[in-house]
């Protein structure tokens, strides 16, 4: 991937938002929020947040769709139903 990384991950982060937009019902809560987290300048990030019993499963689904788009991957777990996939480009 080239170009500028806050727009690859807005790029990705539409993807995912589109992939994933069963899981994103705007007049339900939402099991999958996106964020892209650009405090860092030289290492913006696509946060991709699933909240949802049995997080791993659609959160596996998530990293597989990142990284066939080029996207280097890696999770944090804060609980079995709170799992963020970390997404980043470049």
């Amino acid at each position: 991937m080239t170009g500028n990384p806050i727009d690859v991950l807005d790029d990705l982060a539409d993807q995912v938002a589109k992939e994933f937009e069963a899981y994103r019902q705007p007049d339900e809560f939402k099991d999958v929020s996106i964020v892209i987290d650009n405090n860092d300048p030289d290492r913006p990030t696509l946060i991709v947040h699933v909240d949802r019993e049995d997080a791993d499963t659609l959160a596996d689904e998530i990293e597989d769709f990142l990284q066939d788009r080029g996207a280097r991957t890696q999770r944090e777990r804060h609980s079995d139903a709170d799992v963020r996939v970390l997404a980043t480009v470049g």
